[in-house]
């Protein structure tokens, strides 16, 4: 199959997963779809409601803190350099 008809769950599935185990992550160290943020408050009401929650893809851990964020993409997304 073609790469680019993959979804983003397929390409952790077959590429990122295995990237991240062979590079030494021992399962323990490797949290996926971990929530990040609760959401950005909109105080435009008196009930200032939450905003979409914001989720990592992966994030790798050293001494039980937070190493790493790994996002994954499918690859129909262009991608951005920050």
């Amino acid at each position: 199959m073609d790469k680019k008809g993959l979804t983003e769950q397929e390409i952790r599935t077959r590429y990122i997963t295995p990237a991240i185990r062979d590079a030494g992550w021992p399962a323990a160290q490797v949290r996926e779809e971990l929530r990040l943020t609760d959401g950005q408050i909109n105080p435009k009401s008196k009930s200032a409601p939450r905003g979409k929650c914001k989720y990592a893809d992966y994030v790798l851990y050293h001494h039980n803190r937070p190493l790493a964020i790994v996002e994954a993409k499918d690859n129909n997304t262009p991608s951005r350099r920050f």
